[in-house]
C-alpha cells in the first residue's frame, strides 16, 4: 500500500500550473519536523479537483495522498521526481479531515484487525 499523511506548514505559497493536457494542479512545499527537530521540505501535488483551499505561506495543513515518482525530459536528459501526490489537502482543523483519514486507513486496518 502506498499511504502518505503529512502535517506540517506551507514554506512557500501555492503556485497554481496549468498543464498541456488542460488539468489544473498545485504545487505546494510542506515542511515537516522530523523526529530529532529538523525541518524536511516535502513537495507535493496536487489535481485540482472542485474547490481549491485558500492556503499561503505559513498555514499549517494536513495532506493525504501517495508517494510518487515521476520521469520526464528537460534540457534533453531524463529527470526524475519524488512527490506526493494529494487526494486532500487541508486546515488541521477541517470537517473534512476525519472522514479522509479514516478512508485512507481502512485499506490498512482492514488487512489486520
Amino acid at each position: 500500500m502506498n499511504i502518505t499523511i503529512l502535517r506540517g506548514h506551507l514554506s512557500s505559497d501555492p503556485r497554481p500550473r496549468d498543464l498541456p493536457s488542460g488539468d489544473e494542479i498545485i504545487n505546494y512545499e510542506v515542511s515537516t519536523l522530523d523526529p530529532d527537530g529538523r525541518r524536511q521540505g516535502v513537495p507535493v501535488v496536487w489535481y485540482v479537483q472542485g474547490r481549491t483551499p485558500r492556503l499561503q505561506k505559513g498555514d499549517e495543513v494536513v495532506v493525504v495522498g501517495e508517494v510518487r515518482r515521476r520521469f520526464f525530459r528537460a534540457g534533453g536528459f531524463t529527470q526524475s521526481r519524488t512527490e506526493v501526490v494529494a487526494s486532500l489537502v487541508v486546515a488541521p482543523n477541517s470537517k473534512r479531515l476525519a472522514g479522509a483519514l479514516q478512508s485512507a486507513l481502512s485499506p490498512v486496518s482492514d488487512g489486520l484487525f
